[in-house]
């Protein structure tokens, strides 16, 4: 029998504290629901996959879309610097795993199919930021791997509700399920004991 596994992407600081160089406006309102996520995750002992963006300081590594503004902003989500970390409030403890990406999707040239398929995992509930791009990415790609795929609608946020909704609306066309943070909590109670 397959697992569920939550998956959180690119809650780090660079992208969701305020004046961050790519400051994803939706993303502070989305962290209480991503952290009940979270907790119910924890206390039910699934797989919980931290995605997150690291850059090289020269910005060798950073998509042709996005070097312009690395250069003008000096440079961002760079490994080791306190705005490449996951924010305080979502932080990693021990067991949970992290998983870096260089592009918007989190299974693009990551582990992290094979680290799902070797925890028996075939369903995923991804939280996070943004919706149009690194969501709906890891989203599209989840979908060609066969993996189940979960959304929650209140734990992932775009820079306006109009593009978070249009891309929830895109997903949910081609079969993702989509759901509010609290119904996925009662999901999980009602799950077999078994997983």
């Amino acid at each position: 029998m397959g697992k569920t596994a939550l998956l959180i992407i690119d809650m780090q600081n660079d992208f969701c504290l305020p004046g961050a160089p790519f400051e994803v406006k939706g993303a502070v309102s989305v962290v209480p629901q991503i952290k009940k996520a979270l907790d119910a995750c924890r206390s039910c002992g699934l797989p919980i996959v931290h995605i997150i963006r690291h850059y090289r300081a020269d910005g060798m590594d950073v998509e042709i879309t996005r070097l312009q503004a690395f250069i003008e902003k000096g440079g961002a989500l760079i490994e080791g610097t306190k705005g490449a970390e996951i924010i305080d409030e979502l932080k990693p403890i021990k067991g949970e795993y992290i998983v870096i990406k260089k592009r918007w999707s989190a299974f693009f040239q990551t582990e992290l199919d094979i680290l799902l398929r070797r925890l028996h995992v075939n369903h995923i509930v991804v939280a996070g930021i943004q919706t149009p791009n690194c969501i709906r990415g890891t989203v599209w790609d989840a979908n060609s791997l066969d993996y189940k795929v979960t959304v929650l609608t209140d734990g992932t946020g775009a820079m306006s509700q109009e593009v978070h909704q249009a891309n929830l609306f895109d997903m949910q066309n081609i079969g993702i399920q989509l759901m509010t943070t609290e119904k996925f909590i009662t999901y999980l109670h009602n799950l077999p004991k078994t997983i």
